[in-house]
């Protein structure tokens, strides 16, 4: 299987620091490359990653507040200044629409990148895929805010060694995969038999949000949760005055989910040592990973 991970270009929140750029990730998905929230400074970012612009194939904006869009500008003029000539495909939503205008035109470009706009006006699929759905829903912050959710469709695992005892090898194994039986020595074998069920893996991108509903059910069952965590638990109330999550939310958030693995980013300047979210979401969420800028966190194997 092609690499799923997730490429870290950036973890500030408002404010860039020295050592934090602002937001910025893609999801590399196989054959497409996912980028979220593209801050300021995104295509420098994506130039020390190793990502070339040409890899994007869709940009997921949660909300227009300028930590998670004032890039969008830099990353279309270089997917015009490398010729892009397939269609990126950009979600964020619809009462964003006069922000997305302006930074699609916000400096002459001679020949544009060719963007598919999908403005997301209520919750539900806004792309049913393949090589996987993406889901919205709305959080709660001071603006609007999306979240977004990612499921690879369930499918079956192949089984060697009943392929073998049913005679199936060759052309036959797509055959039946793609049929569901075929007939071999006289008796038809379907595709049950030699294969088991797999979970289709699943993403969720959760980022500035208070405490929701919506929250949760982004993340219920996800094999890799990214959130937010602006604030640690002695800022509760000031997380909740600026509409974002505390760490421990953010563990606690997992938890309820029963996400498998959670990354923390969005951090506040205040505090320079990641560290110290870790210290306070492990003790609820233990599979929890605290990143920096130009971090790669590979999505979990699957669960056989």
């Amino acid at each position: 299987m092609a690499a799923r991970e997730l490429i870290v270009l950036g973890t500030a929140s408002q404010a860039p620091t020295r050592y934090r750029n602002h937001n910025g990730y893609v999801l590399r998905w196989d054959g497409e490359a996912v980028l979220f929230d593209p801050g300021e400074g995104t295509q420098r970012q994506l130039l020390l990653a190793g990502v070339t612009s040409s890899a994007i194939t869709r940009i997921c904006i949660t909300h227009f507040h300028g930590d998670h869009c004032l890039g969008l500008p830099g990353v279309l003029g270089r997917l015009a200044l490398d010729r892009v000539a397939r269609p990126v495909h950009v979600y964020y939503p619809a009462a964003g629409q006069p922000y997305l205008d302006r930074l699609r035109h916000a400096a002459a470009v001679d020949q544009p990148a060719t963007v598919v706009e999908h403005p997301v006006s209520a919750a539900g699929v806004v792309s049913a895929g393949p090589p996987f759905s993406v889901t919205g829903a709305f959080l709660d912050h001071r603006i609007p805010a999306v979240g977004w959710r990612l499921v690879e469709p369930d499918g079956r695992r192949m089984l060697p060694a009943a392929l073998d005892a049913a005679g199936i090898r060759g052309p036959d194994i797509s055959r039946i995969r793609a049929e569901g039986s075929i007939s071999i020595g006289g008796r038809r074998v379907t595709l049950e038999e030699v294969s088991a069920f797999r979970a289709g893996q699943k993403v969720a991108f959760i980022m500035d949000t208070r405490w929701c509903e919506s929250a949760l059910a982004l993340a219920e069952g996800v094999d890799l949760l990214v959130c937010e965590s602006t604030f640690l638990e002695t800022e509760a109330a000031l997380a909740d005055s600026y509409g974002h999550l505390t760490a421990a939310q953010a563990a606690r958030l997992a938890k309820e989910a029963g996400a498998r693995r959670l990354v923390l980013t969005h951090y506040s300047q205040r505090h320079p040592d990641e560290m110290a979210y870790l210290a306070e979401a492990a003790p609820v969420f233990g599979a929890t990973t605290v990143v920096r800028d130009l971090d790669v966190v590979a999505v979990p194997r699957r669960v056989d």
